[in-house]
């Protein structure tokens, strides 16, 4: 294993943790079963001054209370009461900056995610979008606050470096209500 270490997330820019998350690889250990994949969809939201981001304006509450710890943690909500969303938490304690995970290339457990998502055949939607991929890696709001250094949930650099042509910018989805910020460029691709 080659797990990422702590100091990886805890950089200051958010954009560029966001950009390096592409390619690498991230598993989970729930009930027993591996199952994990490329990273090749992010969104970074970059706290205070971000109006899409849950800590805007330095907002806290009980559910975003995790953005504020140091790097290296999972922040996990509810949305829409039905969807959890994966979220790793960046910078350091008292900087609420995540970066949302959007979407995977599986490569391991993927009977286990297919299982997990109700699905027969593992197409493209299998993990693609935030909810399909916490649906598919085992991850619910229970795991808010885990380490991303230990065994149930941790992230991996396994020497793939994807061309700079392969991975595409644009803004976020499905946060019009940031006005500006909605179209920020925080919103990274990789075409695999």
């Amino acid at each position: 294993m080659l797990k990422l270490p702590k100091e990886f997330y805890r950089r200051n820019d958010v954009l560029e943790i966001s950009r390096d998350l592409l390619g690498k690889y991230i598993f989970t250990r729930i009930d027993g079963q591996l199952t994990g994949g490329i990273i090749t969809e992010v969104e970074a939201y970059a706290g205070p001054t971000d109006r899409a981001s849950h800590a805007y304006g330095n907002r806290r509450t009980q559910r975003n209370e995790v953005m504020y710890s140091i790097g290296g943690v999972a922040y996990v909500y509810l949305c829409y009461g039905m969807h959890h969303l994966f979220n790793i938490v960046t910078n350091k304690t008292g900087v609420p900056h995540a970066i949302l995970l959007r979407g995977i290339k599986p490569t391991d457990g993927i009977e286990a995610m297919l299982c997990r998502r109700n699905k027969t055949k593992a197409d493209k939607m299998l993990t693609s979008g935030p909810g399909s991929v916490s649906q598919a890696l085992g991850i619910k709001t229970s795991l808010n606050g885990t380490d991303l250094s230990g065994n149930i949930i941790w992230l991996e650099d396994r020497g793939y470096e994807p061309e700079r042509t392969k991975i595409v910018t644009g803004p976020r989805i499905g946060v019009v209500y940031a006005g500006s910020d909605a179209l920020l460029p925080y919103r990274f691709l990789l075409k695999i």
